[in-house]
């Protein structure tokens, strides 16, 4: 097992609105608070944007003070080699389970072994970005043995991504009476944006985040109720349709359906007030931060900052061409230009880093590096990238029980690391 230590240089903020911390005039107005803060700070993201032309709809959306926390942390090496790994998921005794794209499902004991693949899932389409992807405890874990997993399922006419759910065996080996719950349409024969992670709610539903499948025919899908392509989705533990989702009784739609207007949202958390925030990918520039609220339609491909990747503006579809604003579309809360490539996230709640509590945690794949955002009042206040010095692709980040962070990075030689205080 490989160790590292990394120390974060302890610095002082330099303003209150970089800082999280209540200003002393916080009677005073918005538009003074703002124009304080934007004079006071740095901004973290220094480089030229991919569309400079546009503009945030409010002040703080983009390109927010860059922070330093008063944090030192060492890295330990779980474990290597692993093949683009996607999830990672803390099991109560320490160990963990981690997903591999080509189909196999590990486990990582807390001391770093690396176990056998977990038989009895089903085959997965790996072509391109597809695989198996995500995988979740049940709620009821403990009890239940029970763990649900996506993956890109092979279907006549292509594949879609699908959520199954399985029961993990005491000598944790196998899966048995593994069922498909829920299986995403319409079919494509495509082979990008499966989306595809999963998270349950404080009201015990499971809700699944689905990509549009990025060609451009597909695109428009994001905003048809008929499909559940650039959706996210609200199930019961065994996937059926929960009483209240927003799209139940309209004609024709998908009744899973939460909100819609998505690209690929490949990370996605619920944070200490019970909320789901989402992490989404633009094309160049526009990787999204969304507070999700049920019904709400979050615009892709009609609203959107950034430029297509060919370099054209703006973003087009067979729907139309993008706008930065649209009415009754919902504006990001946050967004990169130039972009961040996000997956996988994690609202900060443990005792292992103080500074950190109530932080949110971000993998970025483009700049091989973690984000950690401090937020205040549900705008974004400050940002901080960490581990960029290991140039690896940080796919995703989950905290377990002890507080510490864990981490998977999706290359061919893909690996599991720790971030733990430092000793």
């Amino acid at each position: 097992m490989q160790q590292s230590t990394i120390a974060i240089v302890i610095l002082s903020l330099t303003a209150a609105a970089c800082s999280g911390q209540r200003p002393a005039n916080a009677d005073a107005s918005t538009a003074r608070d703002s124009a304080a803060s934007a004079a006071a700070c740095s901004p973290l993201e220094t480089r030229t944007a991919e569309a400079p032309s546009q503009k945030p709809a409010v002040s703080g959306q983009t390109r927010a003070c860059g922070v330093s926390s008063e944090s030192a942390y060492d890295v330990t090496v779980m474990a290597t080699g692993l093949v683009h790994p996607w999830a990672v998921e803390p099991l109560p005794n320490g160990d963990l389970l981690v997903t591999e794209r080509p189909g196999r499902l590990r486990i990582v004991s807390a001391a770093g072994m690396l176990g056998a693949p977990i038989t009895g899932l089903p085959v997965v389409d790996a072509r391109g970005q597809g695989g198996l992807l995500d995988v979740a405890l049940s709620p009821t874990f403990a009890t239940d043995n029970t763990v649900y997993w996506s993956f890109s399922e092979p279907r006549t006419g292509g594949n879609a991504t699908s959520v199954a759910r399985g029961v993990l065996s005491a000598d944790r080996r196998s899966m048995s009476a593994v069922r498909v719950i829920y299986q995403a349409m319409p079919s494509y024969d495509g082979d990008k944006h499966f989306g595809s992670r999963l998270a349950f709610g404080p009201d015990g539903m499971l809700y699944v985040t689905l990509g549009e499948r990025s060609d451009t025919p597909m695109r428009p899908q994001a905003q048809q109720l008929a499909s559940d392509m650039g959706k996210i989705l609200r199930l019961t533990a065994d996937g059926s349709i929960p009483a209240g989702n927003p799209f139940a009784d309209s004609a024709g739609a998908r009744k899973a359906i939460w909100s819609r207007g998505h690209r690929n949202v490949q990370a996605a958390a619920f944070d200490a007030s019970g909320r789901l925030w989402e992490v989404e990918h633009g094309t160049r520039g526009g990787d999204e931060l969304n507070l999700v609220e049920k019904g709400k339609n979050y615009g892709w491909p009609l609203q959107a900052y950034g430029i297509e990747y060919s370099g054209a503006a703006p973003i087009s579809s067979p729907a139309g061409a993008s706008a930065t604003a649209v009415p009754g579309m919902e504006q990001p809360v946050y967004y990169w230009d130039p972009v961040i490539a996000p997956s996988g996230m994690q609202w900060y709640s443990g005792d292992a880093f103080p500074a950190w509590k109530g932080n949110l945690f971000i993998g970025g794949m483009k700049n091989q590096l973690l984000v950690r955002l401090v937020l205040r009042d549900g705008r974004v206040t400050g940002e901080e990238h960490l581990l960029a010095d290991r140039k690896q692709r940080v796919r995703d980040v989950r905290q377990g029980a002890d507080g510490f962070l864990y981490l998977v990075t999706d290359e061919d030689r893909g690996e599991l690391w720790k971030v733990s205080p430092k000793r």
